[in-house]
């Protein structure tokens, strides 16, 4: 099975010159926990999550209505492709110590995979599950 079964696909973003503020209203409109930010041609530039916003912007004391989305968001972000295994995804948000990770065709972004379309959605392995537990154990315990 591959990510394109099971990932979100029309994923909401936002761009890195936008206000944190308006990432927040997105979030909470939207009932979600990040953003893939993208340039004007669709290409990920990062990803900004709820946790970024409340600590390297608010708790950093930053104006949410003046700092930009770039200026918080994580950088670095790994990407997969749609035609990429659940087994590889697993293993990447394994590495990663994410529980979100990007979906791009040719560089764009065309959907998001979490660690939950990974366990509801598909019928994995017993390794990939064993796969998985180990990943949201060791996402859990970082962000203690």
């Amino acid at each position: 099975m591959n990510i394109e079964s099971i990932m979100t696909k029309n994923v909401r973003s936002i761009q890195g010159d936008e206000p944190i503020s308006a990432a927040a209203r997105l979030l909470k409109k939207d009932n979600i926990g990040c953003l893939p930010v993208c340039n004007a041609q669709g290409k990920v530039e990062g990803i900004v999550t709820d946790r970024d916003i409340a600590l390297r912007c608010v708790a950093a004391g930053m104006d949410p209505t003046h700092t930009k989305v770039k200026d918080v968001m994580t950088n670095g972000v790994y990407t997969l492709s749609p035609k990429d295994s659940v087994e590889s995804a697993a293993e990447t948000m394994r590495k990663a110590q994410v529980r979100r990770v990007p979906v791009c065709d040719n560089g764009c972004l065309c959907g998001i995979v979490s660690l939950g379309d990974l366990t509801c959605r598909c019928g994995c392995s017993d390794d990939t599950m064993q796969t998985i537990t180990d990943l949201s154990s060791c996402v859990c315990k970082r962000n203690k």
